[in-house]
């Protein structure tokens, strides 16, 4: 009997361990969100929100889905060969085929770094009235220290946390507004296409379905040292990274439909277009009073540092991964890389003339971008050649390229509407 207890209590305590388990290998995913909760969201958000109401929730939805079938693909890749998506492109796919679309990778990574400089320049000048030039060069030397110094990493938590109780903050004003619940959902699964709406779609596509994170999360999924030898230890990987890209991607769904159910339910229904960030800082004076505008001020900013600082190691992992490196601070490819994405996308900001207006066409660019990406990723990961027998079943590769499609598709729609 004695015997008995003890293998019994053996057996739960490891059922139990194997539980904890899970919540370690919770990470990953969470980097990739911080870069979809990011200054150009907000704004692509709120714009959807401000001019359309609840009309284009729907395309949150289509892009989560989109976001979890795809980064579950690409960290699939970076399990099982150890290498990102730029460097298995480079070792595999030809290089007039890799070539090209590494390079305009980079060019997508530069208008992201744009947009989480932008935001962090716009926090700025809401907390302390620093121009917006200024404000973009002070962002950018604190994110180069911090990359080159890897001190972003004593931080980082302090900062994913922070901005999760900002958009938990979001999500909870839900229940302090009159927020029109029945035509919501059906926003958030009935497509609609209202007149002039392509450039925000886009933008909010290309806002949540960003390439750099493709990129990113299939070099970050290697720090928990994931690349196994045995089968048994691949697949019991991939399950626990599941969990984690889906319990991160949901969560930054949640996110992002509550900042445009807030808009739709404060500002489309008072008649007023959200044109700048700061107007979006009313948002949270039903829960934080008079200090809304510090709060929301503090929460951009920290958005904005910590998204710059994902989207320079998508540069770096990118462009190292060109030359068949992966990424690390002290390589000189991936330190180009920062610098590159970085420098360009500051040199840019100089040149804009209005900063809402430049989030927003920042995110469209990424969307544009995204169907090579996402062509050149589905090839890689259906290869028996590059994955063996963890290749793409048909049903995945149909799936896969159907979002492909879709994107394309989308973007010809644009380019019709301009």
């Amino acid at each position: 009997m004695k015997n008995l207890y003890k293998d019994f209590k053996s057996r739960n305590h490891k059922r139990y361990l194997g539980g904890l388990d899970i919540f370690r290998h919770i990470g990953p995913g969470l980097l990739v969100t911080v870069g979809f909760i990011d200054p150009g969201n907000w704004a692509s958000n709120f714009a959807a929100g401000s001019e359309f109401g609840y009309a284009l929730l729907w395309v949150v939805t289509l892009s989560t889905i989109m976001l979890i079938v795809l980064q579950h693909n690409v960290a699939h890749l970076g399990i099982v060969t150890g290498l990102c998506l730029s460097e298995a492109a480079t070792k595999y796919a030809p290089a007039w085929v890799s070539r090209p679309i590494l390079g305009t990778a980079v060019l997508a990574s530069i208008s992201t770094s744009l947009a989480e400089i932008l935001g962090g320049a716009i926090a700025l000048q809401m907390l302390f009235g620093i121009p917006i030039v200024w404000g973009a060069v002070l962002t950018t030397a604190f994110v180069v220290i911090m990359l080159f110094t890897n001190s972003y990493k004593r931080i980082e938590r302090s900062i994913i946390a922070f901005v999760s109780v900002i958009g938990l903050s979001f999500i909870y004003e839900l229940f302090l507004v009159e927020v029109d619940w029945p035509l919501a959902a059906r926003g958030w699964v009935v497509p609609s296409f209202p007149q002039g709406s392509m450039l925000i779609i886009m933008s909010v596509l290309g806002a949540v379905v960003m390439p750099h994170n493709l990129f990113l999360h299939s070099e970050v999924i290697q720090s928990h040292e994931y690349n196994k030898k045995d089968d048994a230890s691949i697949k019991r990987v991939l399950k626990y990274e599941l969990f984690d890209t889906l319990f991160s991607m949901i969560a930054g769904w949640a996110i992002n439909s509550a900042m445009i159910l807030l808009a739709a339910a404060t500002f489309f229904k008072s008649g007023i277009h959200v044109e700048e960030l700061q107007q979006a800082k009313s948002l949270l004076e039903p829960l934080l009073g008079n200090n809304a505008a510090i709060v929301f001020a503090l929460a951009l900013l920290m958005a904005g540092i910590s998204s710059t600082i994902t989207s320079g190691m998508a540069a770096g992992s990118i462009f190292s991964g060109i030359f068949g490196e992966s990424y690390h601070i002290k390589d000189i490819h991936s330190q180009v890389g920062i610098v590159l994405s970085l420098g360009v996308a500051l040199l840019l900001i100089f040149f804009i003339g209005d900063p809402f207006r430049g989030l927003i066409i920042s995110q469209m660019i990424l969307s544009i971008q995204l169907p090579f990406t996402v062509f050149l990723q589905v090839g890689l990961t259906s290869s028996k050649r590059v994955m063996g027998q963890y290749a793409n079943s048909r049903w995945n590769t149909c799936v896969l390229y159907t979002i492909a499609a879709v994107v394309t598709i989308l973007n010809i729609m644009l380019l019709f509407e301009s």
